[in-house]
């Protein structure tokens, strides 16, 4: 073993008195493995890495916490589809936290798709995490028969003609919808769950008629929500975001196919006095992220 193997093995699991959870990525792939030019490679879960552009679209809390609440409330996945998966920020942190779980991942951006293969080698993950390229909604892109027990989604939020694009391509196709709505999302999701399996997805819910749209691609696509949780990135303020988890209404009993869905207390990210809110602390843990 080379001395930089041996500095990767012995390092103190440790970072800032924190204990970083989770398996070693693949240690030679750690070595082999750097940042190109324009890129670079940051923290993810526990010792997993992303590899992202310095000037193009970087995972955000939306990603981040739409992997950690589909995980939550579907935590015996064993196949796991993540639609629009860019980067793959949003698939390979919950590949983090199940660990036993087979995933497939579609992203129509080449660009993207370069980089998630290059994580995906880097955390050691290429036996269990197939990436394809292609918009999801396209024929052949998923077999009809292919079924997922969890379908993860954290889909762009503005229609094309609803503001500026921006100064990158990749950015743009994450922020607008270039390649379908949230309406989409909840279709294609419908199709490929599995019996009794769940749809986790992030959308804005403020202005109100985001949310609106978020329930009626849901009614559309044949799928009720069971619960969501609006987030408010600081205390005090109006809920931006809501986190979604929804099923096939076909799955549930009459009871619950009717309603909106149980909404939870708002889950706030940062506290007043800016420092991180004591429940988000605990969030990021649990995804295996510094707090």
């Amino acid at each position: 073993m080379d001395s930089k193997k041996r500095d990767i093995r012995h390092t103190n699991p440790k970072f800032k008195g924190w204990a970083v959870p989770g398996p070693l990525p693949d240690l030679d792939q750690m070595v082999a493995l750097a940042p190109g030019e324009g890129e670079t490679i940051d923290a993810l879960s526990g010792h997993y890495r992303i590899f992202q552009l310095k000037s193009g679209h970087r995972f955000s809390t939306d990603d981040v916490l739409t992997a950690w609440y589909g995980t939550s409330w579907c935590p015996s996945a064993g196949r796991v589809l993540d639609l629009g998966s860019g980067v793959g920020s949003v698939g390979m942190i919950a590949a983090w936290r199940l660990r036993g779980a087979r995933f497939v991942s579609v992203e129509a951006q080449a660009e993207s798709v370069a980089l998630a293969r290059k994580s995906a080698a880097y955390n050691g993950l290429l036996d269990r995490y197939e990436i394809r390229q292609g918009d999801f909604r396209d024929p052949g892109v998923l077999a009809a028969d292919e079924r997922f027990d969890l379908v993860l989604g954290s889909p762009p939020y503005f229609p094309m003609d609803s503001g500026s694009h921006g100064d990158h391509p990749q950015k743009i196709a994450c922020r607008f919808e270039m390649r379908g709505t949230i309406a989409d999302y909840a279709e294609t999701a419908a199709r490929h769950l599995e019996a009794g399996g769940l749809f986790a997805c992030v959308f804005p819910v403020d202005p109100p008629h985001q949310l609106e749209r978020v329930h009626a691609g849901a009614r559309e696509a044949g799928l009720t929500i069971l619960r969501w949780r609006p987030v408010a990135l600081r205390e005090g303020n109006t809920p931006l975001l809501g986190l979604f988890a929804m099923a096939r209404s076909e799955d549930l009993p009459e009871a619950m196919r009717a309603g909106s869905g149980f909404q939870e207390p708002a889950l706030t990210i940062r506290s007043l006095d800016g420092s991180v809110d004591p429940e988000y602390m605990a969030v990021k843990l649990s995804f295996g992220f510094p707090p």
